[in-house]
């Protein structure tokens, strides 16, 4: 029989699972880096970055949905009748998403969508074209990708996420050394085609990792509910229409920015702080994994972990928003000066507030998806984009001279409602189930 003693998780052994995810989402960043690093080599740089920039945007629509199958597959799969239900809801997804993709790249709907949602000038539209073309495969390598690491994850295996993005990497480099070299940038297509082997070779790496933990899984686990494809979507449907609610908070907020007193300040000094936070919270985004995988073998160990990793990202930021390391950057490995520098550093300070919540938003959402509450993210999304559209309204009509630090206030202001919503519905559930071990509950407790 299992004691008290044998179920206590150690802070290694959080620290082993929890590392490798951090690790892997940072180096996210630098598939970008060599992108624009190759596609910045060719004849017109400007005019072949925007078309990419615009495809990749449609790319963020559709890549949504496949992303998110990490997080189902992660908290539904413990037997192979689940993930032969996982993968019937899968493929179904990745379908939906392949005829979507064909839709925008051959027929007249594609060149409408481009020219008139995302502002493609008529001799951009071509290159536009020829770029998603071959993007649209990325969401397909991203699902089969996210599917595997869902098993790779609940199986303590995350040291595979971080090898699979070293390998994806390397080979997205070579291939960029031989377009740059040897055959030539001729085109935004350039930079698709080097994002979609890399995704091809990390999607490989993680099927043959995950493929051989399905092996090794039980047929049947008699404690384990989950057996059709309507469980499987039940969980995964919120999640899907909460990221379609997401997906607007960042055109909404480049709207508005036009009512500023400088639209070209503005967006340059979101852009530049917002990559900047990004940079420094990707590494904490998989906290919702120590929760799905962890909590209910040592909530106190959780706990403890979340105390100690849930303050990191604003104590980042802070080091760069209010020491000489933030200029530092700015000036030296993104070469920006002069007034922008100084808009950059305002509106980084203020993001101090969005990395001060976030983590406790993913530890939040890792509860609910434990729970299988992910009905509850849905209005989580809407309090968020609610209340970015009212503080952008507010703060643009009353200081406009603010520029991108508005900006920055109103994604913050998002993230903390969404936060405030999910809590709200954790103490809820826990006072009704007559329980204490959420939040709100008794303080800090998860």
């Amino acid at each position: 029989m299992q004691t008290i003693d044998d179920r206590r998780v150690t802070l290694r052994q959080l620290l082993v699972f929890f590392l490798p995810l951090g690790l892997s989402a940072s180096l996210v960043t630098i598939s970008h880096v060599i992108i624009n690093g190759t596609l910045a080599r060719s004849l017109h740089p400007e005019a072949v970055i925007a078309a990419y920039t615009i495809a990749m945007s449609m790319l963020g629509f559709t890549e949504r949905p496949a992303v998110l199958l990490r997080q189902t597959c992660s908290a539904l799969v413990r037997d192979r009748r689940s993930f032969r239900a996982m993968s019937a809801v899968a493929w179904t997804v990745l379908g939906s998403i392949f005829i979507y993709g064909l839709v925008i790249s051959y027929t007249p709907a594609g060149e409408w969508i481009f020219r008139s949602l995302f502002g493609a000038d008529e001799h951009l539209l071509p290159a536009v074209l020829a770029a998603y073309r071959v993007l649209m495969f990325v969401s397909i390598f991203s699902g089969i990708r996210c599917l595997y690491h869902g098993i790779i994850i609940s199986n303590m295996r995350t040291k595979w996420l971080t090898i699979g993005m070293i390998i994806r990497l390397a080979g997205m480099y070579v291939l960029s050394l031989w377009f740059t070299q040897i055959y030539g940038v001729k085109g935004a297509w350039v930079g698709a085609v080097i994002f979609s082997v890399g995704m091809a070779i990390e999607a490989a790496l993680s099927f043959g990792e995950g493929h051989r933990l399905y092996r090794r899984m039980p047929d049947v686990r008699e404690d384990h509910a989950v057996s059709r494809p309507r469980d499987i979507f039940s969980f995964y449907r919120p999640l899907l229409l909460s990221s379609f609610v997401a997906v607007w908070i960042g055109p909404v907020i480049s709207k508005m920015m036009g009512y500023t007193d400088n639209l070209a300040v503005s967006l340059a000094s979101f852009g530049v702080a917002g990559s900047l936070t990004q940079l420094v919270m990707s590494f904490f985004s998989y906290l919702h994994q120590i929760v799905l995988n962890f909590y209910r073998k040592d909530a106190a160990a959780v706990r403890r972990f979340a105390l100690l990793f849930g303050f990191m990202p604003a104590l980042l930021l802070g080091v760069m928003a209010y020491t000489s390391v933030g200029p530092w950057i700015m000036q030296h490995v993104l070469g920006i000066s002069g007034n922008l520098l100084n808009e950059s550093l305002r509106t980084l300070r203020v993001f101090m507030l969005m990395t001060l919540a976030f983590p406790w938003l993913d530890i939040g959402n890792g509860l609910l998806m434990l729970q299988g509450q992910t009905k509850v993210m849905l209005r989580s999304q809407l309090a968020n984009l609610t209340a970015t559209v009212l503080t952008l309204a507010v703060f643009v009509s009353l200081a406009p001279g603010w520029n991108g630090a508005i900006a920055a206030l109103a994604q913050s202001g998002g993230v903390v409602a969404e936060l405030c919503t999910v809590y709200l519905a954790l103490y809820l559930g826990a006072r009704n189930q007559n329980q204490n071990r959420l939040p709100g509950a008794r303080g800090m407790q998860l």
